[in-house]
């Protein structure tokens, strides 16, 4: 009996391991936290199909770039919490998601074009607006470009 609990026990903790690899929703946020990274706020609906082919990505650099960018969903459609979470749990999103809309607090024009990425320096200011789709290189190439960059922020 001893073995087979052992056993069971060595299966369960291989399958946490491997639970554990995947990036994980981190959870609802009313506004975005500055923490010294950069910021990459990301508008999608449950109705706009790039958005749904651009999600991967999202999750993908959000993983790849977390220890100098954190990455923010925010539905378009501003749904109620319990809407929001089946939403991206149906997308499978697995980057935070804000309650509200940061467009006002941060001093930007709501996108009217989904999807829509805002990149917002780690002081808050607003220096890209990525149009459209991205993939993993695009944001990557608009970062690099964005830290180099020694002009004024956009608003």
């Amino acid at each position: 009996m001893k073995s087979i609990c052992i056993v069971f026990l060595s299966g369960l903790l291989v399958a946490c391991s491997q639970q554990t690899a995947a990036p994980l929703l981190t959870g609802l946020h009313h506004s975005p936290e500055p923490d010294g990274r950069w910021m990459l706020i990301n508008y999608w609906a449950i109705w706009c199909h790039p958005c749904r082919a651009e999600i991967p990505e999202l999750n993908e650099f959000a993983v790849e770039y977390a220890s100098d960018t954190v990455v923010y969903g925010v539905n378009y459609d501003e749904v109620d919490n319990d809407t929001l979470l089946t939403q991206a749990e149906d997308l499978g999103i697995a980057f935070p998601l804000l309650t509200s809309d940061p467009a006002q607090s941060l001093d930007y024009a709501r996108p009217m074009v989904l999807p829509t990425t805002m990149v917002i320096s780690p002081d808050g200011e607003v220096w890209a607006r990525l149009i459209g789709p991205q993939t993993v290189d695009s944001l990557a190439a608009a970062m690099q470009s964005e830290k180099q960059q020694l002009g004024p922020p956009i608003h």
